[in-house]
């Protein structure tokens, strides 16, 4: 489905890391940008701008916001998903979250109406909310969701091996003939006959339009990317290699693995450590690899510890690396609150970054505005609203963009929250 962000609340709008808003202002003080250093062949970004504008509002040429497309009033709980083969053939996930009872469900919108449908009976039944994929230009797919493969216990088998996947062709759900044998996760299509997934944390499979194969994996994988034909990158954490050795324990390092056409090989990864004396457990790896418009490579991870152990506890580190030639460098740091994000998606005037940021081409790092419900949804005037979005996708065809999630609603007595689509409209547009 193009590039998906797989990272626990990543598109929230808080910080990178952290499900709470409150936390940004805290570790954006905590946490440092990680840089390579000269052991590791480091190097500035020439590619970025030189100059380092500062973080603005959204205003004139530049001004973003989401517009509530669609708002849920029937229920409390979220939108997980969303995607589109067209303006009048749109698919979201949503989420009762007041009911055990059938709590998930399918939105359809055909350019008039949306309307609330059933999850197709290939899936089985089920209280987790399934994954839309889109599957080039006239297919999306309809997965079982698994947790992350970091959440399931070594030689244990990911959920969901085995159950049924459904196909949407534009008029009709249909039962996919050769799903994968396995659960899976960060699934990434080129084409109907170029799919990745990760399965587990040491797998990955491959659809090639007429099987799936199985490939095992040089390191632990957290995420992969599809940056070209036969140039597929995965990226997680190694125990092994240069950096690990302690006089006890490892200490874990990121890692990278890469597809030419042929086998997944390990490549070389900068090493990341904490000055001594060592905090407990210390531990860096990658979460998220992005491959940009133009084929270049970007990796995503942290160097973290157990807190809570020991006094004059040091900052965590953001590691942030870009492919350059044969190794990876630093990537130049973005301005502002644009700094410590992470990218979701790619146009051709930026890149969407989590919590409801947005990048220009030009450096500037642009705040995406929102609106307040309107009260006839039950949100009081005086209430506290934040908007929580879990994916973000282009409408095939168009410049339009399409959000999923929720309005998080705090107010004394009837707190809630307001499942939502929202679309992103610029500038004086309306």
């Amino acid at each position: 489905m193009g590039r998906r962000i797989r990272m626990s609340g990543a598109l929230r709008a808080g910080t990178p890391t952290a499900g709470t808003p409150m936390a940004a202002a805290v570790l954006a003080g905590l946490l440092t940008v990680i840089t390579v250093t000269a052991c590791s062949s480091g190097a500035d970004d020439a590619r970025s701008p030189a100059k380092t504008p500062s973080a603005s509002e959204s205003s004139g040429k530049t001004a973003l916001t989401w517009d509530f497309e669609h708002i849920v009033t029937d229920f409390s709980g979220e939108i997980s998903d969303v995607a589109a083969l067209a303006e009048n053939d749109i698919w979201a996930v949503a989420t009762d979250q007041r009911t055990l009872d059938d709590p998930v469900h399918l939105l359809h919108f055909d350019g008039k109406e949306w309307k609330r449908e059933p999850v197709p009976e290939a899936l089985g039944e089920s209280s987790s909310p399934p994954k839309l994929e889109e599957i080039g230009d006239a297919r999306i797919w309809l997965r079982p969701q698994g947790p992350p493969p970091s959440h399931i216990p070594p030689g244990q088998e990911p959920p969901h091996a085995g159950e049924g996947w459904a196909a949407w062709d534009g008029t009709s759900w249909t039962e996919v003939a050769v799903p994968p044998p396995v659960g899976v996760d960060s699934l990434e299509a080129a084409a109907t006959d170029d799919i990745w997934a990760l399965s587990g944390e040491e797998s990955a499979l491959h659809w090639d339009g007429t099987r799936w194969n199985t490939y095992r994996l040089p390191y632990t994988a957290a995420d992969l990317t599809i940056a070209g034909p036969d140039d597929v990158w995965a990226v997680g954490r190694r125990a092994t290699g240069p950096g690990t050795e302690l006089d006890y324990g490892t200490y874990g390092q990121p890692a990278a693995m890469h597809w030419d056409g042929t086998s997944w090989k390990a490549v070389e990864t900068p090493v990341v450590r904490f000055d001594e004396p060592l905090p407990p457990e210390a531990s860096a790896s990658l979460g998220q690899v992005f491959a940009m418009d133009d084929g270049e490579v970007r990796a995503y991870g942290t160097n973290t510890y157990n807190h809570g152990e020991v006094e004059n506890e040091p900052a965590e580190g953001y590691i942030r690396w870009r492919r350059d030639g044969t190794k990876w460098v630093d990537q130049r740091p973005a301005p502002g609150q644009c700094e410590l994000r992470t990218p979701l998606e790619q146009d051709d005037k930026g890149l969407f970054l989590d919590g409801n940021w947005y990048l220009t081409e030009a450096g500037d790092c642009v705040k995406i505005k929102r609106h307040r419900l309107p009260v006839d949804t039950g949100a009081r005037k005086n209430s506290n609203q934040s908007l929580w979005l879990e994916e973000i996708h282009r409408v095939p065809g168009t410049d339009e963009w399409l959000g999923a999630g929720h309005v998080q609603v705090n107010q004394s007595g009837d707190p809630f929250g307001a499942p939502v689509v929202v679309r992103l409209t610029r500038g004086g547009q309306q």
